[in-house]
């Protein structure tokens, strides 16, 4: 676990170098300006539009962060002739692609925990004072990051065995079937065969349930999570993260680096 450490915080400090952090200053930037701009339209809203926006930026910016540089943990090492060297020393592969993806989701950790208190200075800035709904936003952005994880995990299956463009591709598709599930689960029985029936209730179980994780509508209106939610959600992306993880090992293991 030492070296899945050491992989872990060269990643994290590569992120870093390639600037990835940089997106905060664009990203407080805006949650100014949107707290101006909201505090203009009308009174007694301007908390449900700063939430809404917010939320929906830490989860797009985190998303493009988990996609474009997840699919390019394996291929961008493999590109630069690092990961040969890497092997050659006594680091298996296994404790790479954990030292990778614990890397990105610390990096996604740093930059959603950021974005986060930038969301809730945009707050503070509206109605001076917090209150104690205001913690459902933060339940919602560490929903957010545990999303972003399984996203990750996902880029790295793929990068193990495809191209860094089909990777993507793949991770996207699955990331919006993902956002559907509970439409597969309730489409009407009527309209399809039972074949079709049975594919599409297996595959909305097979599928990662994204929609789990977003209670924006939580927390704008500052409604109280329960905690078995969180318990549920927190347990879920872990077993989830552990499978995909495990496949990602077994793919990468049988993957001839020649």
């Amino acid at each position: 676990m030492k070296r899945v450490g050491v992989v872990a915080l060269n990643t994290f400090r590569e992120a870093v170098r390639d600037r990835v952090l940089y997106n905060l200053l664009f990203f407080a930037l805006v949650m100014m300006a949107a707290s101006i701009i909201a505090g203009q339209i009308s009174i007694g809203i301007e908390q449900t539009v700063i939430v809404t926006l917010g939320l929906s930026a830490i989860s797009l910016i985190g998303l493009l962060i988990a996609v474009f540089i997840g699919v390019g943990l394996v291929s961008k090492e493999m590109d630069k002739r690092t990961l040969y060297a890497l092997l050659a020393k006594p680091v298996r592969r296994w404790e790479f692609l954990l030292g990778k993806f614990g890397g990105l989701v610390l990096t996604l950790a740093v930059n959603t925990a950021a974005m986060g208190i930038g969301l809730f200075l945009a707050l503070m800035y509206v109605k001076s004072t917090p209150e104690q709904g205001d913690a459902t936003i933060l339940v919602a952005v560490y929903f957010i990051w545990l999303k972003l994880a399984l996203v990750v995990a996902l880029a790295l299956l793929f990068s193990c065995f495809t191209t860094p463009l089909l990777a993507i591709l793949f991770t996207a598709g699955i990331y919006i079937v993902g956002l559907y599930v509970q439409e597969l689960r309730n489409l009407p029985m009527q309209v399809m065969s039972p074949g079709m029936t049975a594919f599409t209730k297996y595959l909305s179980y097979l599928m990662p349930n994204f929609e789990n994780f977003n209670i924006m509508s939580m927390a704008a209106h500052a409604r109280p999570v329960p905690g078995s939610l969180i318990a549920q959600n927190t347990l879920y992306a872990a077993v989830y993260c552990s499978i995909v993880l495990t496949a990602a090992v077994l793919v990468f293991s049988r993957r001839n680096l020649k």
